[in-house]
């Protein structure tokens, strides 16, 4: 079991704030799943819009902080350290469902595990919790892009 702390995640992940959306790798078993943490705080720069009165995290970065630990897990799980010609982009998102809002003061507990890989081309189901409760699932599809 690896873990993972910041300062190794942006070694895989070219996202920088406001964008980075993985705090820490608590588990992450090569070929197979990651559970990676955001910590949801009142600073994030959604919220002043999303919403003034009721601050909500947006569910698609809820499924873009899956997709991040996903992207995490197939680097370690390739053996490769990405440089600034690696990218990890959505060929697809599925079956995505929203069960409860995530707030200010949440820590979203994302599990993510592999599916299926074939060349280049990585399928994930990932879930999202809060407390325990489900917050957000999807199956989503990535591609590993290098840049010539």
């Amino acid at each position: 079991m690896t873990t993972l702390d910041i300062n190794e995640i942006v070694k895989y992940l070219p996202h920088r704030y406001p964008f980075l959306l993985v705090d820490r790798v608590v588990e992450l078993e090569e070929d197979k799943r990651v559970v990676a943490i955001k910590n949801v705080t009142i600073n994030e720069p959604f919220f002043p819009g999303h919403f003034p009165n009721h601050p909500v995290m947006p569910g698609v970065l809820i499924v873009e902080a899956m997709a991040q630990a996903a992207a995490v897990l197939s680097f370690k799980s390739m053996g490769i350290m990405p440089d600034e010609n690696s990218l990890v982009l959505f060929a697809g998102i599925d079956n995505v469902r929203f069960k409860r809002p995530v707030t200010p003061g949440d820590q979203l507990v994302m599990e993510v595990e592999i599916v299926n890989s074939k060349r280049n081309i990585y399928k994930y189901h990932g879930v999202a919790r809060v407390d325990g409760q489900v917050a957000a699932e999807a199956d989503l599809m990535c591609a590993l892009k290098t840049k010539p």
